[in-house]
């Protein structure tokens, strides 16, 4: 497994790691080479790596076209120039024929903090794919679980959709654990007062949130979902039947993400308290762990709101 730190080094990890003995991989640029790391594979796969200059449009349909050939394309940008700008393109020449493209969102959330402001920063593109039919999207929680889901991502046939961040994760799984096909891990079993279910880069906050709890004796169990609207989610299920409190927290818009899928989810099988924490405005440019606990993803505040939520 080659070295890496961050969801951007992991992608470029991967991609670099299948490359060697899978000619099918390819990486298409819309000027994004130098933010996706991925210089060192371009210049060792030269043959597989495609730049189109600033042009997002151009690099789905790219990629749409390799992948009619049999190709398996991964295009890597920003996650808003891509999930926006590129919206038509992903959904009528990618989702709607169901061809094999992967596609890689960075700097998803605030995390992105001040390195390039507020403009750079992406809480809705969970909530734009959610809603085009094909997609699989994977939300991993760390360098570490975006390495394997890159190589999970290239063996399902049909559109993946994979949110990156911007290289200021924690690190929460080990290297060697696979990214789970079930769509949940607990991270945490304290006890059953509360579920709490999050995803991505906000997960370091939510298990301190649990600690503080624990030393309250609310006593919670941690899920961290990495796969939003699967096919299977028989375990998430599992998990929410155990409770009558679930809080869900997602460093995203606080609709069309997690929250709305674990919403769902209750509404569909069984109904029950379902409290969302995310954004409900655009964000700031600013330090990212400033950012992080003025909007709501402090540690205190996540263990805040589960207490007055277990009032309800």
């Amino acid at each position: 497994m080659t070295k890496f730190h961050g969801t951007r080094e992991a992608f470029a990890a991967a991609i670099t790691d299948m490359a060697k003995t899978d000619r099918k991989i390819m990486f298409i640029s819309p000027d994004s080479l130098k933010a996706m790391r991925a210089t060192d594979f371009a210049e060792e796969f030269p043959e597989a790596y495609i730049e189109v200059g600033i042009a997002e449009q151009n690099a789905v349909a790219v990629a749409a076209g390799l992948a009619s050939c049999g190709q398996i394309p991964f295009v890597g940008t920003y996650a808003g120039f891509m999930t926006m700008r590129a919206c038509e393109q992903m959904r009528t020449f990618v989702a709607y024929p169901k061809l094999n493209v992967k596609f890689i969102g960075i700097n998803a959330g605030l995390n992105g903090g001040e390195r390039e402001g507020v403009t750079h920063q992406f809480y809705e593109d969970l909530g734009i794919l959610s809603s085009i039919p094909n997609f699989t999207i994977f939300t991993p929680a760390d360098g570490a679980q975006t390495y394997h889901a890159v190589k999970r991502a290239a063996e399902i046939d049909g559109p993946v959709y994979i949110r990156a961040g911007s290289g200021r994760e924690i690190d929460i799984y080990n290297k060697e654990d696979p990214f789970n096909p079930d769509g949940v891990t607990v991270l945490k079993d304290y006890g059953t007062d509360t579920l709490i279910l999050a995803s991505g880069f906000i997960l370091n906050k939510v298990l301190e949130a649990a600690d503080l709890l624990y030393k309250e004796n609310i006593k919670v169990t941690v899920g961290d979902v990495n796969i939003l609207n699967g096919e299977n989610n028989t375990k998430i299920l599992n998990l929410m039947a155990m409770t009558n409190k679930i809080v869900t927290v997602e460093d995203h818009n606080i609709n069309g993400g997690l929250g709305s899928f674990i919403s769902k989810l209750a509404c569909e099988n069984r109904p029950v308290n379902v409290k969302r924490i995310g954004l409900n405005s655009f964000g700031e440019s600013g330090p990212a762990n400033d950012l992080i606990d003025y909007y709501g993803f402090s540690p205190e505040n996540i263990a805040k709101t589960v207490i007055e939520n277990l009032k309800l």
